[in-house]
């Protein structure tokens, strides 16, 4: 949520923002309803102002034994109006804050501006990998060595579900117990095992509600939402709260499933695993005074990157335009893994920067130890990393000539030192 005191004062910045980001919203409407709503409060304030004199009047003329009765009555006339006014600027409040919440965060200055063709690449590190061989895709692959059942996953959930089994289910355990050691171990985050469903407060400070909604999963008859990532119930856990300065930064990592329904989504990228509604994934949530948030930004990205390093896998840093960021974030960039038998980069990590959008969402602040006032803290997440895509990555990249899966090095261990999948 932006400040509103930015809005009105800074309109041209806040106008070239919203055209950057390819928003709809409509800024001259929403400022004639901050000015309606403006107006009638100061009515109010006036109205308030004239019958605290008239009050005064009356105490006076009461301690002179003077006839107040016609006080009395202006009195009630001036409270009349107060009622009529407060419902006015009631509904106008309503419709302020219901607009408020449909303007995305401005786009960090550094940003390309555009759409998704202007996304730039930043960095690639790695080469794809050359085969003496033809690579199959992940599909491929799995259904030969028997380790994801795509048939009977639809049979239990549908479409885009996933049924991973034997060594394809201890590959992605193995997964997810790799990153969580890294990030706890190396990177200095606290690990959190948080609920799995959330209410609607908590997907409106993250910025899922009300834009995306239809995007989500929800238990209606309890006012519930599956968790789309870790990021929200993670962010919330200090909904409402202040941190003291010394408290800060704080670092926290988590291990959810995520569900989302890909609205809209078809094609090629729908097949087998590339895009699910179920998937897990490694998340990493920071909370950071404002000054600290874009060095925190490049530290949360070296993170997600590491993962990608160890495993030894081609990737590329990409760079988000204006137009391709998400609603709440400033700044973005995504990492992509390169898979030889889809023949695609693959995103398997966003790692942004909210600024105090979210913060403001949520009223999480912190104490300012010069100023004695309590700020806003900056907020920032990213993917460390998201599977099924990192799955797809690993059994394509590390595929042998004899159908076999070459295990990384650094997941042995997890795997009682199994070197390879094979059937």
């Amino acid at each position: 949520m932006l400040d509103i005191k930015i809005i009105r004062q800074n309109t041209d910045l806040v106008r070239k923002a919203l055209k950057d980001k390819k928003s709809k919203f409509n800024l001259d409407e929403f400022l004639k309803i901050d000015e309606d709503r403006r107006k009638v409060l100061g009515e109010i304030e006036n109205l308030k102002a004239k019958q605290n004199k008239i009050d005064e009047k009356v105490k006076v003329l009461l301690k002179e034994k003077k006839d107040f009765k016609f006080k009395i009555e202006e009195s009630k006339s001036i409270k009349k109006e107060i009622v009529s006014y407060e419902n006015e600027f009631q509904a106008l409040d309503d419709k302020f804050k219901k607009e408020s919440y449909k303007i995305p965060n401005m786009p960090h200055s550094s940003l390309p501006v555009g759409d998704v063709s202007n996304n730039k690449i930043i960095k690639e590190v790695g080469s794809k990998k050359e085969f003496s061989f033809k690579p199959l895709d992940h599909v491929s692959l799995a259904e030969s060595l028997d380790i994801v059942d795509f048939k009977r996953a639809v049979k239990v959930s549908g479409s885009n579900f996933v049924l991973f089994k034997g060594a394809g289910a201890q590959l992605e355990r193995a997964l997810i117990n790799f990153m969580l050691d890294l990030h706890t171990n190396e990177h200095n985050y606290l690990e959190i095992f948080p609920p799995k469903l959330v209410n609607r407060d908590s997907m409106f400070v993250t910025g899922q509600l009300p834009n995306l909604e239809d995007d989500m999963y929800a238990v209606k008859d309890d006012g519930l939402f599956l968790i789309p990532t870790a990021e929200v119930p993670v962010t919330n856990i200090h909904r409402n709260e202040i941190f003291n300065e010394d408290d800060l930064p704080r670092y926290y990592v988590a291990y959810t499933p995520c569900f989302r329904r890909e609205a809209g989504s078809y094609g090629k990228e729908t097949r087998g695993l590339t895009r699910v509604h179920e998937f897990d994934k490694v998340e990493m949530v920071k909370f950071v005074k404002p000054d600290d948030s874009y060095l925190e930004l490049e530290k949360i990205l070296s993170n997600a990157c590491k993962v990608l390093d160890l495993l030894e896998l081609p990737y590329r840093v990409v760079l988000l335009a204006t137009g391709d960021i998400s609603f709440a974030a400033a700044k973005c960039y995504d990492i992509e893994l390169y898979s030889p038998g889809v023949d695609m980069w693959l995103e398997v990590s966003s790692c942004s920067n909210f600024e105090d959008f979210q913060a403001r969402r949520g009223s999480i602040k912190y104490k300012n130890k010069k100023t004695g006032k309590n700020e806003y803290v900056h907020t920032l997440n990213g993917s460390g990393v998201a599977l099924a895509r990192l799955f797809i990555s690993i059994i394509e990249n590390y595929q042998q000539d004899d159908g076999s899966i070459l295990i990384p090095e650094v997941l042995r261990r997890y795997l009682n030192g199994r070197e390879r999948i094979k059937k």
